[in-house]
């Protein structure tokens, strides 16, 4: 790290009170030289013990930093403390109440940042068995199962750790602007050093100011250097594109591909298709979840997800867990209506395939070389077995020419083009938000390109307005 410039020309003024969003906080703000620091606290007594230590350092006749400042006395001690120790604290503060796909996205993004951090790269271990040390033991709380002080790594990948410890910086050497717009920059890179989806990238930034934030609230550095740092920031936004969105009739022609290639999957996917569920939502519904008349619309309250994050980030240590709805309580649920065509389609799967115990619709059935597993069927339906029925069904159904296309590449296209067929039949986009589990405003955001066929509706309704007599 860089030699601090130190100076004793201070003033400290006193702590005021703000109202923001988030309620009233309190503001310490001192000048070191030409340069004004502040911090910014939850209770005037947190503030005023902040701005104490800070004229008593003074009064003292501590020199304060330009870069920090603040005066030695109030630095706190981090060259003991190196970036992989920091990471993996962090990684066990989330870890307790962090879904298992988010606690699988921080690791991700903590081995992006650590790796380009890395002090030398002699006698490094290869790049793949790196990841998979840091990412499958140091970055899982669950397989480490103590602090990173202490444990001891398993034997095949104890060498990794120790070259990976022995190179870590440490954590206040991230206060260095280029050393923290260099773990930045690596958040938006893949493994072959090409740039990163925008929202990949977002995501991993998120991870990192965050473990940056939690090293503040240790006095590990003085400051969040992100805070302070400009980086460009893409400007797009999470679209659907018009082309993965299928037609009707090619709607229905891969569910009957589906039909005919795997039978108890068509409800699974007719579920995406006429009640825009997410597949983790689907993969959770249950027989009580269901409303099913003989004839005419039906409905569908979704209580729930399951998803697939692999065994070793989940508590239960099995490859799926139920959670609640996106960015939802346990408490909530969301109604759908199902359309009768759906109606049929799970009476029928009803009647020919079992439930699991718990009244599961879409369970595994079938396990390794496609042998039928025994009764009573427990396990949720694999994902992967999701995606292989979903490749075959393209290929019977669609042409060469679309099946080689962005056209329903992915089993979530269909519930794409569920919202699309609500939003373009002139259903309002407030009760399209909420069958679908959006905000409006990410609502109309995310499908602004599948939206068509009405300007010249809304041109004629202008003209007659314009032209209606007084």
């Amino acid at each position: 790290m860089p030699p601090t410039r130190r100076t004793h020309e201070v003033r400290i003024w006193n702590s005021a009170p703000y109202e923001g969003k988030r309620g009233k906080t309190y503001r310490v703000r001192w000048r070191v030289g030409l340069k004004t620091h502040g911090k910014t606290f939850a209770t005037s007594k947190a503030a005023e013990s902040f701005r104490a230590e800070l004229i008593t350092a003074h009064r003292k006749g501590e020199p304060f930093g330009f870069d920090s400042g603040l005066p030695p006395s109030m630095l706190p001690a981090v060259d003991d403390v190196t970036w992989l120790e920091h990471a993996c604290d962090f990684v066990d503060l989330k870890w307790p109440t962090a879904s298992p796909r988010h606690r699988k996205g921080i690791a991700e993004a903590l081995v992006s940042v650590t790796t380009a951090l890395l002090t030398s790269d002699r006698r490094a271990p290869d790049d793949k068995r790196l990841r998979q040390a840091l990412q499958g033991w140091a970055f899982n709380t669950g397989e480490r199962g103590e602090p990173i002080s202490t444990a001891t790594p398993p034997e095949d990948i104890a060498e990794v750790i120790t070259w990976v410890r022995a190179r870590s910086v440490p954590i206040g050497h991230l206060a260095d602007p280029q050393v923290s717009r260099r773990a930045m920059e690596a958040c938006g890179l893949k493994l072959d050093g090409s740039p990163a989806a925008a929202a990949t990238t977002a995501r991993k930034r998120s991870a990192l100011f965050s473990a940056l934030a939690y090293a503040v609230e240790l006095r590990r550095l003085p400051a969040n250097p992100m805070e302070s740092i400009r980086v460009k920031r893409s400007t797009q936004f999470e679209v659907v594109d018009r082309r993965v969105v299928v037609n009707p009739h090619q709607a229905r022609a891969l569910l009957a591909a589906v039909h005919e290639l795997y039978p108890s999957l068509e409800a699974f996917f007719a579920c995406l298709y006429y009640a825009g569920l997410r597949p983790a939502e689907a993969r959770h519904l249950r027989f009580d979840d269901l409303y099913l008349p003989e004839q005419g619309w039906g409905e569908l309250t979704l209580r729930g997800s399951t998803q697939a994050a692999g065994s070793a980030w989940s508590d239960s240590h099995t490859a799926d867990e139920d959670r609640p709805l996106k960015h939802r309580t346990s408490r909530h649920v969301r109604q759908v209506p199902a359309h009768p065509d759906l109606v049929a389609t799970l009476r029928t799967h009803l009647d020919q395939f079992e439930c699991s115990p718990d009244g599961r619709l879409f369970v595994s059935r079938f396990g390794i070389m496609g042998r039928p597993l025994p009764r009573p069927f427990s396990k949720p339906l694999p994902m992967g077995t999701v995606y292989r029925v979903w490749k075959q069904a393209r290929e019977a159904a669609l042409t060469p020419e679309q099946a080689a296309s962005p056209l329903a590449r992915r089993p979530y296209d269909l519930r794409h083009a569920c919202v699309s067929t609500w939003l373009n039949a002139g259903v309002p986009a407030t009760q399209v938000a909420e069958w679908a589990g959006h905000s409006v405003h990410v609502l109309l955001r995310v499908y602004a390109k599948c939206v068509y066929g009405q300007e010249e509706q809304a041109r004629q309704r202008i003209e007659a307005a314009l032209h209606r007599d007084p």
